[in-house]
């Protein structure tokens, strides 16, 4: 009958630790992308995946839905660069998503490195882990959600705050819409096309 199936192998990673995280001496110098998980008071799970600038700690994007596949955060990340530019560099986690064909073609097309971090290391992709925990003590652990229309629409509420007026210490406790401004980048932030 040749049942026999292939035995699926363990994917192996590189070792080596990415770059030191640093703080970036100007826009699009590297981005960060990350993924979170909810759920809504039914129980049904949806995702979010989160861009932001290490720059100013800017949200470029947060998209919200039930499933995120490669092309999805491929497209989003192609609607960000033609508003925004692309970055020199996106720091990633080895998630399915990140490691695609697909993902690293378009980044490869676009001159992007892509910094993967090690896996287990979520220090080593500070700027959104730090995000990630203010967007779920702003938006996601603060209401139950009845479907992901609320969810987005308390999301861009919480992002026109946490861009333009809550102040960040770590920019010396301005917002970072103000960090880009003071520091002669007017116009170059993404947040109004959101």
């Amino acid at each position: 009958m040749k049942l026999n199936l292939r035995r699926r192998c363990k994917k192996r990673y590189r070792p080596e630790a990415p770059a030191p995280l640093l703080q970036p001496i100007r826009p699009n110098q590297g981005w960060s992308a990350d993924f979170m998980s909810d759920a809504l008071s039914d129980g049904r799970v949806f995702r979010t995946f989160n861009v932001i600038d290490d720059y100013n700690r800017e949200a470029l994007r947060i998209e919200v839905d039930v499933s995120l596949a490669a092309e999805r955060i491929t497209r989003v990340l192609e609607q960000l660069i033609l508003v925004r530019g692309p970055p020199e560099r996106i720091r990633v986690d080895h998630g399915p998503e990140f490691t695609s064909a697909l993902f690293t073609a378009r980044c490869e097309t676009n001159g992007i490195e892509i910094e993967f971090t090690q896996p287990g290391k979520p220090t080593q992709n500070g700027f959104v882990e730090r995000f990630n925990g203010s967007y779920r003590d702003g938006v996601l652990d603060a209401c139950a959600f009845m479907d992901l229309g609320q969810v987005r629409e308390e999301t861009e509420r919480w992002l026109q705050d946490y861009n333009t007026v809550r102040p960040h210490e770590s920019l010396g406790d301005v917002s970072p819409i103000e960090f880009l401004n003071d520091r002669g980048h007017a116009g170059f932030s993404t947040f109004a096309w959101a």
